[in-house]
């Protein structure tokens, strides 16, 4: 949140000080370490004092006013949450506001779920829908509502619209969580507000909402059985949504007619690529639409299939890899999902393949030919092995290459490191991923990050941590060997990974559980993965709650710049041709991907000193681990 007073207070800032949005800018700096863009200025400026100036004509000035509201453990944030007392049950009343400029808006072909206006290049989510996700998220997020989950309400106030301008916006049903009100409807508008919220302080209910405990996130893996077999669990927001409609609007057409689309959701960690496919399936499964799930992932996969199809071999089937088309006939799929889409290569074909079979066909110009609507779900900056080469450019040319339409939808939003950009940024610059330069690490009351001074002060916070009921797991940089040859005859797992007089075992190479450990797929995902370190290929598309980092020699600061050791790194997939220039930048993705998997916190630990004492230079003593 980036304020919070009563209406009458912000009265006076903006009417008479004139610089609420000067001090939403000033805090929006403070706690994303960037400028706020020029149109979300121009909101504050412009929207805000109309809300403003609608609550005081309502008598609604002791009601509090929470402006961009953060969405629990994610980055979306609400415009305005308006706090107060409801007139009938005199119990806390929320409600939710949305504030868009729009003169005229209208719906994207024969779907209303997504519009369009003149100013945006491409549709947009409708804000009765969008203000509703946002209701029923913080409904499933924020304990203060758990108990009253009618106590909040949502309304987009398009102030600058007609009733005409924006009439095919309301083939989307509205109700109490999504409610749409044009300039034309000041009164209904005004009417709508005094139903909700009686003319008394509403501080107590802002407090109540603020220090509302936020429920853990509903892990991806948790839930996806219930996904996939019964019901939707998930509730996506903005570019979620969007996306979701994009792909269910392309299968309705393909159904329609004889119709092919592509369609690229990229995204950052923790965006929600996953979700967005899990939910696609599942509708689609329910519906009764062929459509399969597929990755790069043997881990990813194999979890999907244990958890999601526990109890149905069917479902099970749902899920392959991307080599698993080669020999598909064209269109025989209505709908394919590649999650995690960074990991696609150039070819399909492997040392198993049979000779017929090995006709250098790109493997993106299969998965396309094998679905009407081809689904990739994709994060450039988590290509982490030499020959992985899944890019939206990539997918963009494959379907110019076959005369097919590419819809691109980029998700901006992230719901991992407990929704915090801040943390992201923190990361991407760490390690130089953009061309840029360390950061001193500045809490945001999201996500917590600690620097351990020994693995083993490490291994005791988390092991603490799941003493009080969270999940963790260590990772580390692919730079010790790796047992491969594990009996049942052995006492104990071997100790690949040694720092001085701590080692602990790699997570078991293989499909097989042994010693009590779960097999390699399924490391990040068994409560007994805590006893094994994972590496890149183990932790990549999973999140636990606390993640215990380990960097190794491969990666470690000098002086002014971090430099690359490629003979530190054990990864078999590092050969002598590969160039050095890729070396360096697949093992700083490697270590975003490992820092980037924690929902709740990540506790960091270098084997080289200057290493280690530049991270603490870069985290505050308050957050030794």
């Amino acid at each position: 949140m980036l304020f919070r007073e009563s209406v009458a207070s912000l009265a006076r800032r903006t009417h008479v000080e004139g610089r609420l949005a000067e001090l939403l800018a000033e805090n929006f700096v403070h706690r994303h370490g960037h400028r706020p863009r020029s149109s979300e200025i121009r909101s504050w400026n412009r929207s805000i004092p109309v809300l403003i100036n609608s609550l005081i004509e309502a008598g609604l000035d002791e009601v509090e006013m929470l402006l961009e509201y953060g969405l629990p453990l994610t980055s979306k944030r609400a415009d305005v949450i308006l706090a107060g007392v409801h007139p009938v049950t005199g119990g806390p009343s929320y409600v939710v506001v949305e504030l868009k400029q729009w003169s005229e808006a209208y719906p994207e072909g024969s779907d209303p779920l997504q519009c369009r206006i003149d100013a945006y290049p491409d549709p947009i989510l409708n804000p009765i829908e969008q203000v509703r996700s946002y209701c029923d998220y913080l409904v499933s997020f924020n304990g203060a509502l758990e108990q009253s989950p009618e106590s909040i309400s949502g309304v987009a106030f398009l102030h600058n619209a007609t009733e005409f301008g924006v009439a095919g916006l309301r083939q989307v049903a509205e109700d109490n969580r999504g409610r749409l009100f044009t300039g034309e409807q000041r009164g209904a508008f005004l009417d709508f507000l005094h139903s909700k919220l009686a003319p008394r302080p509403g501080a107590a209910a802002a407090d109540e909402l603020l220090q509302g405990k936020v429920r853990p996130s509903r892990q991806l893996l948790e839930v996806a059985a219930e996904e996939v077999r019964n019901r939707e669990q998930f509730v996506l927001l903005d570019e979620q949504r969007l996306a979701y409609e994009t792909v269910m609007t392309a299968v309705g057409a393909a159904r329609r007619s004889n119709h092919k689309q592509v369609v690229v959701v990229a995204g950052g960690p923790g965006s929600g690529k996953s979700v967005i496919a899990l939910s696609l399936l599942g509708e689609l499964y329910r519906r009764g639409i062929p459509a399969l799930h597929a990755t790069g992932s043997q881990s990813f996969t194999t979890t999907m299939r244990k958890v999601a199809g526990s109890r149905k071999t069917e479902v099970q089937r749902l899920f392959r890899y991307f080599n698993s088309f080669m020999e598909a006939e064209p269109n025989d799929l209505d709908v394919l999902l590649c999650d995690e889409a960074h990991r696609l290569r150039k070819t399909s074909a492997n040392r198993y393949t049979k000779a017929e079979l090995r006709t250098g066909r790109p493997q993106v110009a299969e998965l396309i030919d094998a679905a009407r609507v081809p689904v990739f779900l994709l994060d450039q900056h988590q290509v982490v092995r030499p020959g992985e080469m899944g890019t939206v450019d990539q997918i963009r040319h494959a379907a110019a290459a076959q005369g097919l339409h590419c819809t691109v939808v980029e998700l901006d939003g992230q719901f991992r490191c407990g929704g915090s950009d801040t943390y992201l940024r923190w990361v991407t610059s760490l390690l130089g991923l953009e061309g840029d330069r360390p950061i001193d690490w500045e809490p945001d009351g999201k996500v917590q990050l600690l620097a351990a001074n020994s693995p083993q002060e490490l291994e005791d916070f988390l092991d603490a941590q799941r003493h009080q009921g969270y999940s963790a797991r260590i990772s580390a940089g692919y730079c010790w060997r790796w047992s491969k040859k594990i009996t049942t005859r052995m006492s104990a797992l071997p100790a690949d990974v040694v720092i001085g007089d701590w080692a602990r075992p790699w997570n078991l190479f293989g499909n097989r559980s042994l010693l009590g450990a779960p097999p390699a797929s399924l490391w990040a995902t068994d409560p007994a993965g805590f006893g094994q370190v994972g590496c890149v290929y183990t932790a990549q598309g999973f999140e636990y709650d606390w993640s215990g980092v380990i960097m190794g020699p491969d990666l470690v600061w000098r002086t002014d710049r971090w430099v690359i050791d490629r003979s530190a790194s054990k990864d078999p997939v590092f050969t002598k041709a590969t160039p050095d220039a890729d070396v360096d930048r697949l093992v700083r993705n490697t270590y975003k991907v490992l820092l980037t998997r924690g929902m709740v916190g990540t506790v960091v630990y270098s084997t080289d000193q200057e290493t280690r004492e530049k991270l603490r230079s870069l985290i505050p003593a308050s957050g030794d681990a």
